[in-house]
This record gives structure tokens, sequence and C-alpha cells, in this order.
């Protein structure tokens, strides 16, 4: 059986990424022999793992010794085809799921004081980020981009061909994350965080709350008119500080901080409302599972998952991450049309599954081994 090799540095049976290698994995795995190359992961049934050492120093030595560790491995083994879910630089494709660094820094320079833009021109973290970003983009023969806007990123900072980069969304599972169900979760969800009947839940999940913009949602609904609208926090985060931050805003009694959930599709079913105010997120897995459990979203332009969106059907698409005015508006909009905006949603996160992702990841795999073979 001809070879594939998988690299993820960390694998975690809940992250969004692995969850898609897992769904790919156990696609191929009947056709090749497959091997993930990582450094940490939970023991995963059917999978095989191969251990990548690294240092944990610094960030800044864990990303190159992990580099050098995996390209050594894959040049002893020699795969007929390595896929990598992260940078590194011996892979035959590349699945660009964190995006683009170059953007990321460019976007945090707006909002950063003088001395921390200079940071990221010399810190040595950002700095490799950059070299290997420049690196792999050139020399992979095949990258994926999960959605336009990165693929847009990635001509922008490095030039790359636009025939080079496969655009190929994220998919859901659609058997758990559906609206059939919500009649099952929701009364014991909603009743075990003791809100009222006629209250309305506003879910925000994502780890990272400043970059996932968790300060203007805070800051949008203390500017809503509505004060039975709850927020609900799921994710890592400094929950101290944005307690704070509900506190500044008058709206401390109406926010639950959970912080990582693993069965997060309950959350979604007692929500009636997504909301995502990201600086920057190639594609937000959260969105689509929103979408396909049958609620509307509001989120930002810098959010890949944000494509699939038409303004004022499937939720909305504020045009300033930072305007937490906009925010409000659109977050009111979307609670007073949410049965429709949620039917819709559903409709479209339908044509996303999982399934039908990984097996056109597994098409592009196929295509790139046969032009090996040229």
């Amino acid at each position: 059986m001809k070879k594939l090799f998988f690299i993820k540095k960390r694998f975690s049976l809940h992250g969004g990424a692995e969850n898609y290698m897992k769904t790919l994995v156990s696609r191929l795995k009947r056709d090749y022999d497959i091997t993930i190359l990582s450094t940490h992961w939970e023991p995963s049934e059917g999978i095989c793992f191969s251990y990548i050492p690294s240092s944990q120093i610094t960030s800044f030595l864990s990303l190159f010794t992990f580099n050098r560790n995996v390209c050594r491995a894959v040049k002893d083994k020699t795969p007929d085809c390595t896929i990598s879910f992260d940078r590194t630089l011996c892979q035959d494709v590349y699945r660009a799921g964190e995006g683009c660094h170059a953007e990321w820094l460019a976007i945090r320079s707006k909002q950063e004081a003088f001395y921390k833009k200079i940071s990221f021109k010399i810190n040595p973290l950002h700095r490799l980020l950059l070299s290997m970003e420049r690196r792999l983009f050139s020399d992979t023969p095949c990258i994926i981009a999960n959605s336009n806007m990165v693929k847009a990123n990635i001509i922008k900072h490095y030039a790359v061909p636009a025939g080079k980069i496969h655009l190929l969304y994220n998919g859901v599972d659609l058997e758990r994350f559906t609206p059939v169900s919500k009649e099952k979760w929701r009364k014991q969800v909603r009743n075990s965080l003791t809100l009222r009947p006629d209250a309305k839940l506003v879910l925000f999940v994502g780890s990272g709350f400043r970059r996932k913009g968790l300060q203007v949602l805070l800051e949008a609904v203390s500017l809503m008119k509505d004060n039975e609208i709850r927020v609900l926090v799921i994710g890592k985060g400094p929950v101290h500080k944005f307690k704070a931050k509900a506190a500044q805003y008058g709206i401390a009694g109406r926010t639950i901080f959970l912080g990582p959930q693993k069965e997060i599709e309950k959350y979604y079913f007692a929500a009636d409302l997504f909301v995502l105010p990201t600086l920057y997120d190639p594609f937000s897995n959260a969105t689509l599972e929103a979408m396909a459990s049958g609620i509307p979203v509001v989120t930002t332009g810098n959010n890949g998952a944000a494509e699939l969106i038409e303004n004022g059907k499937e939720g909305f698409v504020v045009d300033d991450m930072l305007d937490a005015q906009e925010l409000a508006t659109r977050m009111a909009a979307a609670l007073s049309g949410a049965d429709h905006m949620g039917e819709a949603a559903r409709k479209k996160a339908g044509e996303f599954s999982i399934e039908k992702t990984a097996s056109a990841f597994a098409e592009i795999i196929d295509h790139v081994i046969d032009q090996k073979k040229l």
C-alpha cells in the first residue's frame, strides 16, 4: 500500500483541524498506509502515530526543532505523499488552516502601540514564522486554502500563483450538529444556566478571547436595549480580565463563562444567535457548526467562514470589526429574524458536510501522487 504522512504537531480529538484530519484519514486508510507525525496526541482508534520530538523551552525552539525533526523523518521514510496541517518545510501538500501569519501581523499592527509593532519585526518567533511561510509557499507543490480570504492573503504577501492554491472550505458533521437534536438539549441546558424562558442567549465560542473579538461583543451587548439578552462564552482565555470588562460595561450579571466544553453541540441548541466578531480567523469551524445547528450568525469579514453568509439571510457580516454599535445593530436584526435565518443557515451548512470536504481533499492528494510519478 502507498504510504501517506500527515503532519500535525499537536493532535487533540476536539480540535477542528484534527477532526477534519481524522475524518480524512478514516476515508483513506482502506487504500493507504497512513501515519500521523506528531509531538503530542490523544490516542484515537484506527489512527497510527509516530512521535516527533521537539524542544519545549520556547515557542521559537519548539517550532524550529519540530520542523527539523519531522523533515528528517519524512526524508528517512520517503512516503508517497506528505500532507502538513502545520507550518513545515517538507510536505507535498500544505493546508493553510492557520491562515497567513504576515496578514495577521498586518492586522495586529493597526491595533497595537508603536513598541509592539517594532517587536513584530525583531521577535525571533515572528521572524521564523515569516521565513518559513515564505519558503513553504514557494516550495510546496500544492497549497490548500480554506477560504478565498486566505487565498488572497497568500497571493498578496507571497506572490504565489493563483493556480497553485486550491480553495477547499472546511466541512461540518451534519449529524452531530443538527436542529433535530434541539428539543432534546435546549430546555435542559438553559435550565442548567438558570435562564428565564424569555431570555435570548447569544453564544460566543473561541479560544483567544482578544483575537476572537470578545471585548467588542460585550460592549455591543451593553449598547442593546433588550435587557433579557444573555452572553454565553465558551473557550480558553483570560476569564478574569473579561469578567472585569463585562462589569465595566454593566453586564456582568448577564455574562456566563463556562470554559472549554467537549459536548459543544448542546450549547448551540440552547442559543438563539452565534456571534464571533473576530479580528482574524482563516475559517471558523464554530461558525459553520452554529449554522449547521440552525442558528443565525453575526461575524466579521475577517472570518473566512463569512463567505458563506449573505447579509439578512443566514445572518450578518459586519464591516468594521471594532465597531460595537454596528455589531449591536446587526445582532438585534438577527435576533428578530432568528427563526428564518436559522433555517437558511442550516440549509447553507448542508452544502459543506465534512465527508464531502474530506473526499475533495482525497482527490487532491491522489492528483499530487500522480503528478509525482510524472
